[in-house]
């Protein structure tokens, strides 16, 4: 095999098994982790009654100071190294109405490309004042804003030469089983979405939906560059799950 074949883009190569939904399937063999992830037992459907029964909801108590400011809630002794920028949005449900008092955590790799977390294998440089994870509440129209530092690229072993592509990580959690989601938020126009798996196991007709807008018009001068990532939580333009 020479370095042209195992490099080639694997869009559109392998389309996902469920091309009318908006959910990348459980498994996905050039995704690898997924072969070991995915069910293999019939899946739990969830009673009416259950996904329509409220959750313990939020509120301000579960939030920190500069817990929406990943440039500032981890500081030691500087500023984190990198892009300024700015993530807002809303949560909506699938008939566009906003969702207040949902719960969004993010994580992410650092400019360099590396996790604070045990599990890392990057030798790319830890910056000391940027720990990478971060948490607000939505407001009563469903916005939601963080303040972090454009995340850098990574190699991952998925295989060879395999990189991810910039991704914040997005954990929602709202008040029905409905308004449960993981995924990823990537930045437009990135040139490795041919070559990784994870973002090809969408539906190519879903993948622009975990694909922020860059917004000049929210952009902060002589702070921030500023990126629009709504996401929906149920629907045919949900956001999809990673």
């Amino acid at each position: 095999m020479n370095l042209d074949e195992r490099t080639l883009p694997m869009s559109d190569t392998q389309p996902p098994t469920d091309p009318a939904g908006v959910h990348p399937p459980h498994l996905y063999p050039p995704y690898k982790s997924s072969v070991l992830r995915s069910p293999t037992q019939p899946l739990m459907p969830v009673a009416e009654l259950l996904r329509d029964r409220s959750m313990p909801a939020f509120g301000e108590s579960a939030l920190r100071p500069f817990d929406n400011d990943l440039t500032r809630n981890a500081r030691i002794n500087g500023e984190p190294i990198g892009e300024r920028i700015k993530v807002m949005g809303r949560v909506l449900d699938d008939r566009g109405r906003p969702l207040p008092n949902v719960l969004i955590e993010i994580w992410q790799a650092n400019s360099a490309g590396r996790y604070v977390h045990k599990a890392e294998i990057h030798d790319a440089p830890l910056d000391p004042n940027f720990l990478g994870g971060g948490r607000v509440l939505s407001g009563a129209d469903g916005s939601y804003s963080f303040y972090t530092i454009k995340p850098g690229a990574y190699p991952w072993g998925n295989h060879y030469n395999a990189w991810r592509p910039n991704h914040i990580h997005f954990s929602v959690i709202g008040p029905q089983f409905e308004h449960r989601l993981i995924t990823q938020m990537y930045f437009p126009g990135d040139p490795l979405f041919a070559y990784d798996p994870i973002f090809q196991s969408t539906p190519q007709h879903a993948r622009e939906l975990m694909v922020a807008t860059f917004r000049i018009d929210w952009t902060e001068p002589e702070f921030a560059l500023a990126y629009q990532f709504d996401i929906v939580l149920n629907g045919r333009r949900s956001t999809p799950f990673e």
